[in-house]
């Protein structure tokens, strides 16, 4: 195993700060070694691993944020089954994503630690990071459902409309959100369905583009409205710090479809979004084309897919209540599982 490696694994689980975020430290170890994979056996060509029918998540744990595999005996912790077995298994979702690894190496390692019933950790217990920690762009898409269109009394997009996160905002299941000291008072949910893209993309076609999805998983686009309105765009309401959770699972995209995934909204256990991702505007293979031609896509970019009727915005005025210290939200979709986060 090589030093950056080395770096990742031990980089401290209190590396994951307001909420999720990656500390600068444990940035700068990924970047080194995200670029290079594991290294193959003496004498054999580097090989691309395709990989199929995981979940994926990362876990924070004692030596650092590390690679799990969802199994049907707990989570496989990748990166101390790694250090046991020294495999050849990548240690993030993001070098999982990036395919430079041995091939196999990844399912190896977690059929011998299921056989020894060791590096399994229970899903109740589990501490999460975000489940793809280091994207180069994070997309959104805005009114990209009809019926949340006509809540915001908005008309119908004839493109999509795209904006964008940082990375600052990311953060995990089970993290938390500080707005009681944020200048807006106006907070909202959006829950939304994330591609993850998993191959470089520039100018592909539509029928083609789900080619160059890695996989998926739930999103939260959490949002100020006054912020968002304000200035003319939408930035500033957009982009505080945790306010992107993603996870905890990143589901390949062979095990899903896009077009027909249940997602709902609880607030303090009321329902307060459910629809299907059938009823979007503009599909995932449509919006990941649509990107392709303007912006070369790379593996690990994030693409929130919009959000559909129900948040707070869309009420009358007189009946809109906005989200505040306490409150605990549950964004849940179909085959991906539930993100939650709590606002302090």
């Amino acid at each position: 195993m090589n030093n950056d490696r080395r770096k990742f694994l031990k980089s401290s689980a209190a590396g994951v700060v307001a909420g999720g975020l990656l500390s600068a430290g444990t940035r700068e170890a990924f970047a080194q070694d995200k670029t290079k994979g594991a290294a193959p056996a003496p004498g054999q060509p580097p090989k691309l691993e395709t990989t199929r029918n995981m979940t994926l998540a990362m876990l924070q744990t004692a030596n650092g944020l590390s690679l799990g595999v969802r199994t049907d005996k707990g989570i496989v912790d990748v990166g101390a089954a790694e250090q046991a077995f020294k495999l050849g298994a990548p240690l993030s979702t993001d070098e999982v994503i990036s395919g430079e690894y041995n091939a196999g190496a990844l399912k190896a390692t977690v059929e011998k630690a299921k056989a020894s019933g060791k590096y399994l950790v229970a899903e109740k217990s589990a501490k999460f990071g975000p489940c793809v920690t280091e994207p180069s762009k994070i997309l959104c898409v805005g009114l990209n459902y009809k019926a949340h269109a006509a809540e915001a009394n908005e008309k119908l997009p004839k493109e999509p409309i795209l904006f964008n996160k940082y990375n600052s905002t990311l953060n995990n299941h089970g993290g938390t959100i500080a707005v009681s000291k944020e200048p807006g008072k106006n907070f909202d949910y959006e829950t939304e369905l994330v591609a993850v893209i998993g191959k470089q993309a520039r100018n592909v076609s539509e029928a083609d583009a789900l080619n160059y999805v890695f996989g998926y998983c739930t999103g939260q686009d959490f949002s100020e409205r006054d912020q968002q309105m304000r200035s003319g765009q939408w930035m500033l309401g957009k982009t505080g710090d945790g306010w992107g959770p993603i996870g905890p699972w990143l589901v390949t995209g062979d095990q899903v479809d896009p077009e027909n995934l249940n997602l709902k909204t609880l607030v303090n256990g009321e329902q307060r979004q459910s629809a299907n991702t059938k009823n979007m505007i503009f599909s995932v293979k449509q919006l990941v084309s649509y990107a392709s031609r303007y912006m070369t896509l790379e593996p690990g970019d994030l693409i929130f897919t919009g959000t559909p009727e129900g948040v707070i915005l869309g009420y009358p005025p007189e009946k809109r209540v906005w989200l505040k210290a306490g409150d605990k939200i549950v964004s849940s979709i179909e085959k991906l599982g539930d993100l939650e986060f709590t606002l302090v």
